[in-house]
């Protein structure tokens, strides 16, 4: 099953890139760091079950990486997220023209071939209320489908995850 998972992932990942953006505070040292938790108030912009899959990803993938979830936290985290839709690039070209000696004129129209591309950004903020404020921050930027099936679409997430993960803790 994992394998198989593993597989849809991969061929995802290689199909729609993900680019990630990394900012952080340069005086943190981030081996203070040790436990987290999501602020409660916040709104993602995600679907509640896009949400659910991405909360549960993290806590996974954190709790691997030696993060515990607690009530007292070092460190919450905020997670904001928003698409849109630029317009497809590829067009047909139809075109009808005529020249003689010294006239000439011609119509072109283009015709969009295929969907508009929609694109989600997910934006995470670690937050140390205690300390230094905001202490580090990734920004990641995906192809997105909103017609995808569950398993795709916890598949994609997982991605973005360990992509924006990569950069957590900072190489300092």
């Amino acid at each position: 099953m994992k394998y198989a998972v593993f597989l849809l992932l991969l061929a995802m990942v290689s199909c729609a890139p993900i680019k990630v953006a990394y900012d952080f505070d340069e005086t943190v040292t981030f081996s203070q760091y040790r436990s987290y938790n999501y602020y409660s108030n916040s709104e993602s912009g995600l679907s509640e079950l896009d949400n659910k899959r991405l909360l549960q990803l993290l806590d996974e993938t954190l709790q691997q990486r030696g993060f515990s979830l607690s009530d007292t936290p070092d460190f919450y985290i905020a997670i904001q997220s928003s698409t849109y839709q630029t317009p497809n690039r590829s067009s047909v070209g139809i075109g009808i023209g005529s020249s003689g000696r010294n006239v000439g004129g011609g119509i072109s129209i283009g015709v969009p071939v295929g969907e508009a591309n929609v694109t989600r950004t997910i934006q995470f903020d670690f937050v140390d209320e205690d300390g230094s404020g905001l202490f580090w921050q990734a920004v990641s930027e995906s192809a997105f489908n909103p017609n995808d099936s569950p398993e795709k679409r916890t598949a994609q997430l997982q991605a973005i995850v360990e992509k924006v993960l990569e950069g957590f803790p900072p190489k300092q």
